[in-house]
């Protein structure tokens, strides 16, 4: 249906990591994520099983409805993609350039469950065939072909040492585990999640499935609640230790670094397996030959001012302040006075007057290093200034950021 994709020696993480590197860019599939596979292998089967199926359906507002239409289309089938209503712009109108004249678009809920419970009425209704994101055999045997390719590109004699995978609802790393089982030991894999969606850690630490009463959707193509009951039966033989979980912020400065240094763009599901790899220790590492899936390419840019502000409150080079400074004739001279030359000031807003001769502001800053605040703060001691840094604190930072 369409090529491997490719699995790339990246020299830059290998030089910097002092291991080789091996990236599988399954950003570069026809949709720019692994969730092709699935859906072509689901629905391949079904019409084997079935040539008289002409519905299928699916509820998604992400990768699996993108890789969902293209394969209707392929396959000269009709699918019904049921969308949240929130579902940005960009996302809708990349499903309906994949699927053509093969998909219709009902946009459904506000929210991923009444979009789903949408579809599966629907499905009910009308005798469509649901092909589901992850939770399913078929699903979890399309997407086991990232392990087949990962084994025939690799030089010959040169076996993964390390296999970074990102996790969402399970559907890859169910699949590409259980194609190397009896090739790779167990302990070499290490699984990825979004530290605000650890579903599968969280499972792992139960030893049963969880699902986890709030998740940070930010890692959209990644942020599950609830890692599937196929794929977790498949995962359990692993540690929770297994699984890192990656802070979203983190996540942010994994994309801009590979954006600036390789021109890759890169979700923030995509760069996940990445990003893990900059938490490991050197030892964890060095000198070995690591394989690291690239799970996703489909980022709206419209996100990236985010990005970078997230990526650069995450490296300490930005951070916000809540000062209370003197009503009085050049006290924001002397506020300036205390920055360093590479000291920006990217943020500024007078909040209110909090007492008769003190009003407080909201001042963002930008630097070149961490450590310049180090000085800055002091600088402000000195000076006697009340003020509170709120760069973490993330109700108030929601709230007036």
């Amino acid at each position: 249906m369409f090529p491997a994709t490719p699995l790339q020696l990246n020299d830059h993480l290998s030089a910097r990591f002092g291991a080789r590197i091996w990236l599988k860019r399954e950003d570069l599939s026809p949709v720019r994520s692994y969730k092709i596979r699935g859906a072509f292998n689901f629905i391949r089967k079904a019409l084997q099983a079935n040539p008289q199926q002409n519905l299928f359906v699916c509820a998604s507002a992400g990768n699996h409805a993108q890789g969902f239409a293209y394969v209707c289309r392929h396959f000269g089938r009709k699918g019904v993609v049921f969308m949240p209503v929130t579902t940005p712009q960009q996302k809708i109108d990349k499903t309906r350039v994949f699927g053509g004249e093969f998909i219709e678009i009902r946009l459904t809920g506000d929210f991923f469950d009444a979009c789903y419970d949408a579809a599966r009425a629907f499905a009910a209704a009308e005798g469509a065939l649901m092909a589901p994101p992850f939770d399913h055999d078929d699903i979890i045997e399309g997407q086991a072909s990232v392990g087949a390719e990962i084994a025939a590109q690799l030089p010959e004699g040169e076996t993964p040492e390390l296999v970074v995978l990102p996790v969402g609802g399970g559907g890859l790393s169910a699949g590409t585990t259980r194609y190397f089982e009896g090739q790779i030991d167990p302990g070499r894999f290490l699984m990825v999640e979004p530290a605000g969606a650890p579903s599968l850690k969280a499972s792992l630490e139960a030893g049963h499935r969880v699902k986890l009463p709030k998740i940070d959707n930010f890692v959209d193509g990644a942020a599950v609640a609830e890692i599937g009951a196929r794929n977790f039966e498949i995962l359990r033989r692993f540690r929770a230790g297994q699984v890192m979980t990656v802070p979203e912020n983190a996540i942010c400065l994994t994309m801009t670094r590979i954006l600036n240094t390789e021109g890759i763009v890169l979700e923030p599901a995509g760069a996940l397996s990445i990003s893990a790899l900059e938490r490991l220790t050197a030892d964890d590492i060095r000198d070995k030959t690591v394989v690291a899936v690239v799970s996703g390419g489909n980022f709206d840019f419209e996100r990236l001012p985010d990005v970078k502000e997230r990526a650069m409150r995450y490296a300490g080079t930005k951070k916000y302040f809540i000062l209370r400074l003197p009503q009085r004739p050049g006290a924001l001279k002397d506020l300036l006075n205390l920055l360093g030359p590479e000291d920006d000031i990217a943020r500024f807003e007078y909040l209110k007057k909090s007492a008769r001769n003190f009003g407080s502001i909201l001042i963002g800053i930008e630097t070149s290093s961490p450590e310049n605040f180090v000085r800055l703060i002091e600088a402000f001691d000195l000076a006697g200034l009340s003020y509170e840094d709120i760069t973490d604190n993330e109700i108030i930072a929601n709230l007036i950021i």
